[in-house]
């Protein structure tokens, strides 16, 4: 049975494990759920996704949710299809560096991206709620100075985990580019590794297959 990816087409959670089953050429199944409908709120969706949010895969019964926690499911079954994203668990120190870079993501980049993206595109857009520029502002500074830590890391090696793209640098796609449609150009502004290192991951045939939306139905590989 094709692996089964039960989310929207533009959530930034769904568009992170979807870039992921590109890269390693995963078919699947893109099951919709209408949150405009709260179909996400639903009995049958929170038997599988108890938080009621997106996504959760179904691979022949196996239920799992958690975007990062899935992507991982992914590398792990997958190793030898696509490029490896994670390192061998035989090498424990490239093991604990990518641990760090993952960290990195999900400690220093993603608290403030994601509230810059609520304030700047989905309380408008989603909830008929003025941007607070404010709390925008103080979000995209916090972003700011984290993305100092970046091009100090970028200065010495070409990804977060060294010179071989992984997980942890894939997860920062959805919201970097939120940070964009939101009016930011911190990701190809703040210094030269920084938007070496964006214009590198952005640019994946994996992510332009999916930035805009994840095809709807049954996606296959040759």
């Amino acid at each position: 049975m094709v692996l089964k990816l039960h989310g929207s087409p533009t959530s930034t959670c769904s568009r992170r494990v979807a870039t992921v089953l590109f890269e390693k050429k995963i078919p699947f199944e893109l099951v919709l759920v209408d949150m405009a409908k709260g179909e996400h709120k639903s009995a049958a969706h929170l038997e599988n996704q108890p938080f009621g949010q997106v996504p959760y895969i179904d691979d022949d019964g196996f239920i799992l949710h958690e975007s990062r926690a899935i992507c991982r499911y992914l590398e792990s079954k997958y190793p030898n299809q696509g490029p490896k994203l994670v390192p061998s668990t035989a090498d424990v120190k490239a093991t604990a560096i990518f641990e760090q870079a993952a960290s990195i993501e999900i400690s220093n980049f993603d608290p403030p991206a994601s509230r810059a993206a609520v304030e700047a595109i989905f309380k408008p857009r989603y909830f008929n709620l003025p941007k607070d520029e404010a709390k925008y502002a103080e979000a995209i500074k916090m972003l700011s100075d984290k993305l100092d830590g970046y091009e100090r890391i970028l200065s010495k090696q070409k990804y977060l985990a060294g010179n071989e793209i992984t997980l942890a640098d894939l997860f920062h796609l959805p919201y970097g580019l939120m940070l964009a449609q939101g009016g930011s150009d911190l990701m190809t502004s703040k210094g030269p590794n920084v938007t070496r290192w964006w214009q590198d991951i952005s640019s994946r045939p994996a992510w332009q297959a999916v930035k805009d939306g994840i095809p709807t139905g049954t996606t296959t590989f040759n």
